[in-house]
């Protein structure tokens, strides 16, 4: 690791936290600790905090309040106990309560909105040490593979917010951190020719985006017969199930490991990958239940609904907090010797994407940032029955404007390419798959699971 990077880790980057008025770095402190306790021990804590995160609740959150008995906390009762006495939440039940969520007194709180990525975009709030304990979270993670805040950093995103909207100061952050952001939500052959351009001048030693993009332009590189020696050490890859192929793609193209991450806006920094190929769950932050139909828990092993209880969000808590994904526990332990529990699989994470006119491959993002924010949207749904028609579902609770549907209309065209066809029908609701989740973008060119610029990039 060279001078530059330690120096960053060290004074820069918990300058630049502590000037936010986070409590990242003595965060950081305790999680590079508490990984090497024993499992038994990392639970006992859980249940300590977990009480803690109830009795906060139900004093102070009225939602909590009005739905929980004190007592629900006395010591004698076992985590699982405790967890399955609790109601299973969600984001129909967060909007429909939201003045109810808040934590009487809390000030300070940031509002976010999640990404959108099941057609249901989420408003929540977010206090400074929640914020700061999923910047530490990914912050040690990032740690186990040798590179660290500093260390030269690639990053393909799709999000205007990062991408189309930064400031000067943002910038300059950027640059002394050395992170370089990249758009990467038009991925046509020239696009990713300049991506890989930059990427062997840069030589950066960790990449970090969606791994559907990053294996895009990994294939690029593999038809072009360079980039393998670019200095890429780790790919970090997050927000989609990483598939198989696009591991060995992107591991191949520029002759790196490839390490999976399971996070979210509102649930927080949940999993991430260690050098010895096992998935370690933030257990100081979120205790993270695989459970069945009926919120019972399953066996490791078996597949289930994914619930969240995040430990580290009192001001707006999320309790049993559905993800919307479905996944399976391990009960080994990790060769690596952390105690943190382990998930063996994310089994029903997708973010499909759409095909330009062009063959372009088009990142469901670019739509979800379109879309989420439009007054009175319930859910959604983009179908592409062709490379010259989408279907755009709108679930309202109000029509939607001329402006409004104008709007998407153009702004589709132009990422699809002129003369694509837009049909916009405001819908009563949009049903879910046969397992039970919400796909936003169903993609009718390609629907073998392989992302469609793969056959279209010629």
């Amino acid at each position: 690791m060279d001078i530059y990077t330690k120096l960053t880790s060290r004074y820069l980057f918990p300058l630049h936290e502590r000037l936010k008025g986070h409590d990242t770095a003595s965060i950081l402190a305790e999680l590079e600790n508490s990984q090497w306790l024993a499992p038994d021990l990392i639970a006992e804590r859980q249940g300590r905090a977990l009480r803690q995160l109830l009795d906060h609740a139900i004093r102070t959150v009225p939602y909590f309040r009005q739905r929980l008995d004190a007592r629900i906390t006395r010591p004698d009762r076992s985590l699982e106990d405790l967890l399955h006495e609790l109601p299973v939440t969600d984001k129909p039940t967060i909007r429909a309560h939201f003045a109810d969520w808040r934590a009487e007194g809390a000030d300070g709180l940031t509002e976010l909105r999640t990404s959108g990525s099941s057609g249901e975009p989420l408003r929540f709030l977010l206090g400074r040490h929640r914020i700061s304990f999923d910047i530490a979270a990914k912050w040690r993670a990032t740690r186990w593979w040798a590179v660290d805040v500093g260390s030269r950093e690639f990053v393909l995103w799709g999000s205007p917010v990062e991408t189309g909207a930064q400031d000067l100061i943002r910038t300059i952050r950027d640059h002394l951190l050395r992170s370089r952001l990249i758009p990467a939500r038009s991925l046509d052959d020239e696009h990713v020719d300049a991506i890989l351009d930059r990427l062997r001048r840069y030589r950066p030693t960790m990449m970090f985006g969606y791994p559907s993009a990053l294996a895009r332009i990994a294939r690029r590189a593999l038809d072009r017969g360079d980039c393998a020696d670019a200095g890429v050490r780790v790919a970090f890859c997050t927000s989609e199930v990483l598939r198989p192929e696009w591991r060995a793609q992107i591991a191949e193209a520029f002759g790196c490991r490839v390490a999976n991450e399971y996070g979210a806006r509102d649930a927080g920094f949940i999993a991430r990958e260690c050098p010895h190929g096992r998935l370690h769950i933030t257990a100081e932050e979120v205790i993270v239940e695989i459970v069945d139909d009926d919120g019972r828990a399953v066996a490791d092993g078996v597949e289930g609904e994914i619930l969240v209880t995040n430990l580290a969000g009192p001001e707006f808590p999320f309790i049993r907090y559905r993800t919307g994904d479905r996944g399976i526990r391990s009960s080994e332990r990790c060769p690596c010797g952390r105690g943190l529990p382990v998930l063996e699989s994310i089994c029903g994470r997708a973010n499909d994407g759409l095909v330009a006119r062009n063959g372009a491959w088009i990142h469901g993002s670019a739509v979800n940032h379109m879309i989420r924010d439009i007054p009175g949207l319930d859910a959604y749904q983009v179908v592409q029955e062709s490379r010259e028609h989408v279907v755009l579902k709108l679930a309202m609770t109000q029509t939607p404007t001329a402006e409004v549907t104008s709007r998407l209309s153009i702004g589709i065209e132009r990422l699809l390419g002129e003369g694509v066809d837009v049909e916009i029908r405001q819908v009563a609701q949009i049903p879910p798959q046969p397992n039970g989740k919400f796909r936003h973008i169903v993609n009718r060119i390609d629907e073998t699971g392989t992302p469609a610029a793969q056959g279209a990039a010629s």
